[in-house]
C-alpha cells in the first residue's frame, strides 16, 4: 500500500486527475486507479516511467511512505530535489573503530578509489583499508582520508592524500570551502566548493588551477560531502612567489643594506684612523 499511497499523493502534489496522469503515461486510466488502489502493481517498466514521471527514485517511491514527508521536504520533490541535504535523516555512514572503540581513519588506496561510489557504506569494502589516527584533530567528529588524481588543486599534488571531516548539513558549507565531493559520476573528487543549493539545488565545483573550468554538479548526484582539514605529501610543494611579496623582500632587503652602511659609516667617523 506504500506504493499507492505514495501515487496518490503525487499525482495530487502535481495537481492532476488520475486521467490526466494515466494519459501522460500512455496508461488506461482503470490501469492507474489500479496501482494507486493497490489491487494491481505495475510492472518494472511501468515503475520506472513513474519515477521519472514524478522525479522521485524508485527506492523512496516504493518503500519511503511521504505522508510522512514534512512541508520543505515536499518543496524539495516537487522542485526535483530528493537528497537529504540538510542531513535531517539519518545518513549510512560506516566506520572502523579500533579497540578502545576510538574511530579511526580509514585510508582509500589509489586502487581502491574507483569503488569508493559503491564501498563507501559498506563494512566489507572498508574493513580492508588501511587505517590511522591523528591525535590533534577532534574525536567528535568523523575524518577519511582520500587519494589525490591530477593536477587540478594546487599546491597538492597528484599523489597527495587529503584528510577531510565529514559533513552532514551540506546547506551549510561556505562558499570557498575546499572539499572532497564524492559524486555518482565522478566519483571522489577534490574541490573548492561554492553553495548554490538554495536556487539551483546544486554545488559548484571549482579547481585551483585555473586551466580547468568550473562546474555545477545537482546535489541529486553528490553522495557524500568531506572538508578539508589537512594534506599528507611525499614531495615538498614549490615555492611560489607573487610580484607583491617579491617586492616587499627586495625593500626590505635594500632597507637591511642600507642600515648596514650607515652603521659602518658611523663607525669610521667615530674611530678615524691616525
Amino acid at each position: 500500500m506504500v506504493l499507492g499511497n505514495n501515487l496518490k499523493l503525487l499525482r495530487k502534489q502535481k495537481k492532476k486527475s488520475q486521467e490526466e496522469v494515466a494519459g501522460d503515461l500512455g496508461l488506461t486510466r482503470s490501469s492507474y486507479s489500479g496501482y494507486e488502489n493497490g489491487i494491481a502493481e505495475p510492472g518494472l517498466d511501468t515503475l520506472v516511467a513513474l519515477g521519472n514521471y514524478y522525479s522521485i527514485p524508485l527506492n523512496l517511491l516504493l518503500t519511503r511512505d511521504l505522508s510522512t514527508c514534512s512541508e520543505s521536504e515536499w518543496e524539495a520533490i516537487g522542485n526535483g530535489l530528493y537528497a537529504d541535504v540538510n542531513g535531517k535523516n539519518l545518513r549510512v555512514l560506516t566506520a572502523v573503530v579500533d579497540a578502545d572503540e576510538n574511530e579511526l581513519i580509514e585510508l582509500i588506496p589509489q586502487q581502491a578509489r574507483a569503488g569508493y561510489t559503491a564501498g563507501y557504506s559498506d563494512p566489507d569494502y572498508l574493513k580492508v583499508l588501511p587505517t590511522f589516527s591523528l591525535p590533534f584533530l577532534s574525536r567528535d567528529r568523523k575524518y577519511r582520508s582520500f587519494p589525490i588524481v591530477g593536477d587540478s588543486m594546487p599546491p597538492v599534488d597528484e599523489g597527495s592524500f587529503v584528510v577531510a571531516e565529514y559533513i552532514q548539513n551540506w546547506a551549510s558549507i561556505r562558499n570557498g570551502t575546499p572539499c572532497i565531493v564524492v559524486t555518482k559520476d565522478d566519483g571522489i573528487v577534490f574541490k573548492i566548493v561554492n553553495n548554490f543549493i538554495g536556487p539551483n539545488q546544486s554545488l559548484e565545483l571549482c579547481s585551483t588551477n585555473p586551466i580547468y573550468q568550473p562546474y555545477m554538479v545537482h546535489v541529486n548526484d553528490v553522495l557524500e560531502v568531506w572538508k578539508f582539514v589537512n594534506y599528507i605529501s611525499p614531495s615538498l610543494p614549490e615555492m611560489r612567489v607573487d610580484d607583491h611579496s617579491l617586492a616587499q623582500s627586495i625593500q626590505a632587503l635594500q632597507r637591511e643594506v642600507l642600515d648596514l652602511k650607515r652603521s659602518l659609516s658611523t663607525a669610521n667617523t667615530s674611530h678615524p684612523r691616525n
